[in-house]
């Protein structure tokens, strides 16, 4: 009886029992403070270790999240990343005291840095802990290892619920599992193509913040950014495709300018009369339009999916209960309107820990690659400053194409100079750029990757 009851009331019935769920929270940045936020309100979840870098911010990231500061005793700066969850060394438990080993259920991974989330992941697994890894620029490059990894240590490797690669997966697998036959996944965003140019130093203007405002939201600049430049959605959607088996189309996402009342009829293949070249892909949609005002209605925050039927039947019943469809009433959209990020953490936790069922993770293998860019002309010498820096931003293309042209994964691209000038919007290739002699732990991985799923798509 127990399994066939909510997440919800399973949860609350281990408070009940004493036994709640343990979790390690690695990295407190905006995300990391979104989910502690919920941690301390979710019965039958204790926060068992909090950790980062910097131990003052995590907890001062702690007691903006309402904890109280008294919780929390700092230690010494965590030197070895893999440590943390290895041999339990960390920078900040909640119940005063310093753990001598990191006695958790599940780990959540939400440093945002490619290295540190390849380290801690792939850690965390080895010693047997489920993972949720927020850190989606690490699941980009090497996800389909750690989800082989895990299913060999008996674990779980998850993406976040209420980050919209999970939202997404979870649309699409509605769908597929109603029957219907997918034609576009995605999510709504704002974007230009001015914001290309965007840097950490102005991307706040767009984005309507004052500085005042950014400094009260401990808004990570780099970040935004790259939400701004469509580096993270090209992120996101490659998560989404290699999760759901979608395509990425090399000529890159439209951003078209599109209503979620206008899904149905814009989401859909040309030949039926939308923006599409073919079913089955991912693809992001903007707010605003050509000239920069915003659509009366949009989804901005939301994320989408576009199917279709060939059966008569089903088409009259859409018909006949309002559902959205192009003007045949052969295609037709769902969205949600709004997604919580870190706030609803809650739900992968419960998924994971008590059926083990990921909330989206990337079952379908590498089946897109987030490449880089050149933000404006750059010189020989010149250093990748990464994910949403001064010097690149990200694209999408198809895992064929990057592997077939040579092109660096932007997640491994950071600290690498180039050989030679370049123009603007150059894509960057080995051919390009000076490649590391040793190697880092994430390289690693992406080289075994490699060879392990090598052809896999020929």
């Amino acid at each position: 009886m127990a399994s066939g009851t909510s997440i919800a009331e399973r949860l609350a019935r281990r408070a009940a029992a004493g036994a709640p769920l343990r979790v390690a929270l690695i990295g407190a940045g905006k995300f990391g403070t979104m989910i502690l936020s919920q941690l301390r309100r979710l019965p039958g979840v204790q926060l068992a270790v909090l950790a980062d870098l910097d131990a003052a911010r995590a907890i001062a990231a702690a007691e903006r999240a309402g904890w109280e500061r008294e919780r929390f005793t700092p230690t010494l700066r965590v030197g070895d990343a893999n440590d943390l969850v290895r041999r339990g060394r960390v920078a900040v438990v909640p119940d005063g005291t310093i753990a001598a080993t990191a006695d958790v259920d599940l780990v959540i991974e939400a440093t945002g840095h490619v290295e540190a989330g390849a380290l801690h992941a792939y850690r965390a697994i080895e010693a047997h802990h489920d993972v949720v890894m927020v850190t989606v620029e690490a699941d980009v490059v090497i996800g389909p290892l750690l989800l082989e990894h895990a299913e060999r240590n008996g674990v779980v490797y998850s993406m976040a619920y209420g980050d919209q690669p999970a939202l997404i997966c979870e649309l699409v697998d509605w769908a597929k599992t109603c029957g219907f036959e997918i034609v576009a996944a995605g999510k709504g965003t704002k974007f230009l193509p001015r914001y290309r140019r965007s840097t950490p130093d102005d991307w706040f203007v767009h984005y309507g913040f004052t500085p005042e405002e950014v400094e009260r939201g401990g808004l990570n600049g780099r970040m935004f950014n790259s939400f701004l430049d469509g580096t993270k959605s090209a992120i996101e959607m490659v998560a989404v495709a290699n999760a759901t088996g979608l395509t990425v189309a090399d000529d890159g996402l439209s951003f078209a300018a599109v209503a979620p009342e206008e899904l149905a009829r814009t989401m859909i293949p040309a030949s039926a009369g939308g923006i599409l070249p073919t079913s089955g892909l991912v693809d992001v949609v903007t707010c605003v339009r050509p000239d920069g005002t915003f659509l009366p209605n949009h989804l901005r925050w939301g994320v989408y999916v576009t199917f279709t039927t060939a059966d008569a039947y089903t088409r009259q019943c859409w018909h006949e209960y309002g559902i959205e469809t192009d003007a045949s009433g052969a295609y037709a959209a769902l969205w949600r309107p709004y997604h919580f990020i870190g706030l609803e953490i809650g739900t992968s936790i419960g998924s994971i820990a008590l059926d083990r069922r990921p909330t989206g993770a990337p079952f379908a293998g590498p089946r897109g690659e987030v490449v880089c860019a050149t933000r404006t002309p750059l010189r020989a010498g010149q250093a990748i400053d990464g994910e949403g820096g001064y010097a690149v931003y990200g694209l999408s293309v198809s895992a064929e194409t990057a592997q077939r042209e040579g092109l660096v994964p932007l997640g491994l691209a950071t600290g690498l100079r180039l050989k030679h000038d370049v123009a603007a919007d150059h894509r960057l290739g080995a051919a390009d750029l000076e490649l590391p002699e040793q190697t880092s732990f994430a390289w690693q991985l992406r080289h075994e990757q490699d060879a392990r799923f090598a052809g896999i798509h020929a």
